[in-house]
């Protein structure tokens, strides 16, 4: 059933797909008006990592409302900002760090590139205005975050809008068989090729999020990334607004080779779900750099550093730790991997299963020796989340992994909290409906 003509009054993304009414969630569960029960695997779009109704949080949103709803950031600062800032110095891979918040993924990435552009005009480097990039990725809505993303069908409509911005070969081994430091070489290329005078920084997942499906890198592409960064004087950016958070069994997927950005930003799980929020985390170094050379931070948003936005982060934050839920993502992750490696490896057409703590993706392939991808036009992987969907299992899919335009992706990312009998139930309802989808190929 689709709606073509909806009578109400808002439109959606897609927008030829019927959406049933959600009367409420309850840990790794949402249920909609007729009683159906859906398992949330990819909580959202990798989003609720402490579960839905969790009265800890909503009772710091309330109590923070209460006291005060909304102070504006250029004249007040307020006691959940602060405190979340203190405690999650404590917990980022940048030594004595700031922190920026907005309100979304787009808008944190948006901002660390221009936060990176002022840091070299601080440190006297005028000319380096270019963010180098990853081919096959993606970092956001906005004109600037698209400009250093790498996922054609959503870049080229606006490609005659936004500053393009150079790409390089992403760390890929199902397709690409090369070591991490082979991989990493084209960043130095690139950046010689244009000239290390104007490169400001690089951009990339840690992880590869939604354009790749959890691919994980070769272990010495990261410490290759940040010796080519620190040889040219380039700032890293890693962008963990799906990855962080303890997403895949660390606080932070960079913590998994132990290398340090020089600008982090995170969204999504920051605030559980429950408020849209995400920060940029830079060093107090670099911050204190422009306030001395250039005065103030040239960017901004209405709802920066919103105190209802960090009590939910906070509580969400203080859930994470009591709870050990950065820990069971690593534990369980594990399980999880296996469970679909048992299930799904042995399919004809599953490429890969990949992906670390809580985060796996199944690539689909028609032939698994020449790993030839399913037409885009096939629609594989909506098919194979449309039947979850029916089946009561809520994952995430994509399109595009292969070569920008074919390859298709299921990806898994349940809430944090989620325990090993409902790992089992969710892995059993996506092999049944890949196994039915593809039957039918």
């Amino acid at each position: 059933m689709t709606y073509k003509h909806p009578h109400g009054h808002v439109f959606y993304r897609k927008m030829d797909h019927a959406r049933p009414k959600i009367s409420h969630g309850e840990g790794i569960y949402l249920f909609d008006e007729s009683g159906k029960k859906y398992i949330d695997g990819s909580g959202g779009p990798l989003v609720v990592n402490v579960g839905h109704g969790r009265s800890e949080v909503i009772n710091a949103m309330t109590q923070q409302a209460e006291a005060a709803a909304y102070v504006h950031a250029i004249m007040f600062t307020n006691q959940a900002t602060e405190q979340l800032s203190s405690e999650l110095a404590a917990l980022v891979p940048i030594s004595n760090p700031r922190f920026f918040y907005l309100s979304s993924g787009s808008e944190v990435v948006e901002g660390a590139i221009k936060l990176a552009r002022q840091i070299q005009q601080a440190r006297g480097h005028a000319m380096r205005d270019i963010i180098t990039c990853r081919s096959l990725s993606y970092h956001g809505m906005t004109l600037g975050a698209l400009g250093v993303s790498g996922r054609p069908g959503l870049r080229k409509p606006f490609m005659g809008m936004m500053v393009n911005m150079p790409h390089v070969r992403p760390p890929y081994p199902y397709r690409f068989e090369a070591s991490g430091e082979e991989i990493a070489s084209r960043l130095e290329e690139s950046i010689l090729a244009y000239g290390e005078e104007t490169v400001a920084a690089f951009i990339a997942e840690p992880i590869s999020g939604a354009s790749l499906g959890a691919v994980v890198p070769p272990d010495d592409y990261w410490p290759a990334v940040r010796q080519i960064c620190d040889k040219y004087g380039v700032l890293l950016i890693a962008d963990e607004v799906l990855v962080g958070m303890g997403r895949t069994g660390k606080w932070w997927a960079m913590d998994h080779w132990q290398v340090q950005p020089d600008i982090m930003v995170t969204s999504k799980g920051l605030a559980g779900g429950y408020f849209p929020l995400g920060f940029i985390a830079a060093k107090t170094e670099d911050v204190e750099l422009i306030r001395q050379k250039l005065g103030d931070w040239n960017h901004g948003g209405t709802f920066s550093h919103h105190p209802v936005g960090c009590a939910a982060a906070l509580a969400t934050l203080h859930i994470m730790k009591t709870e050990k839920l950065v820990e069971n993502s690593a534990t369980l992750g594990q399980k999880l991997g296996q469970m679909l490696q048992d299930a799904l490896s042995e399919h004809p057409n599953v490429g890969e299963v990949r992906g670390r703590g809580l985060f796996w993706g199944v690539e689909l392939v028609q032939d698994k020796v020449s790993k030839i991808p399913f037409p885009a036009a096939r629609h594989l992987a909506w098919d194979i989340w449309q039947r979850a969907f029916d089946k009561g299992l809520i994952v995430y899919y994509s399109q595009g992994c292969a070569d920008g335009q074919n390859g298709d992706v299921i990806m898994l990312g349940p809430p944090l909290i989620i325990n090993e009998a409902q790992l089992d139930d969710m892995v059993g309802i996506l092999t049944e409906a890949i196994h039915e989808v593809l039957a039918k190929k």
